[in-house]
């Protein structure tokens, strides 16, 4: 049997996007979130990197987008950040600072507990 990913969210910030959007988009969202727990290798339909050791959840339902930021955690872990409906080709970069800020306060924190 595989080993499989623990996925967590940090704080509050995926459950807010979760909430936000309607409950079949979130049923799918839930369901990359299950290939991404049970394989090591996911395709870049799902996965994307986007630089700083952030990557991209890539969702499609009906005829909109929705991204989710997250990073894996010593190897296996991945933390879940913000997320957003992608509404342009590009992701906005709004989005992107606001998941450094996220990514940098998750770190922040591990620090504190660690002292």
């Amino acid at each position: 049997m595989k080993p499989e990913r623990k996925i967590r969210a940090f704080k509050h910030y995926f459950r807010d996007f979760i909430n936000e959007i309607e409950e079949a988009a979130a049923d799918k969202i839930f369901k990359v979130l299950d290939i991404l727990k049970m394989n090591m290798r996911v395709s870049a339909k799902f996965v994307k990197a986007v630089g700083d050791g952030l990557f991209e959840l890539r969702v499609e339902y009906e005829s909109n987008i929705y991204r989710v930021f997250f990073i894996f955690d010593r190897g296996d872990v991945v933390i879940l950040f913000n997320g957003f409906q992608k509404k342009s080709q590009k992701t906005p970069q709004k989005e992107l600072e606001k998941a450094k800020r996220i990514k940098k306060e998750y770190y922040e924190s591990i620090r504190n507990r660690q002292q």
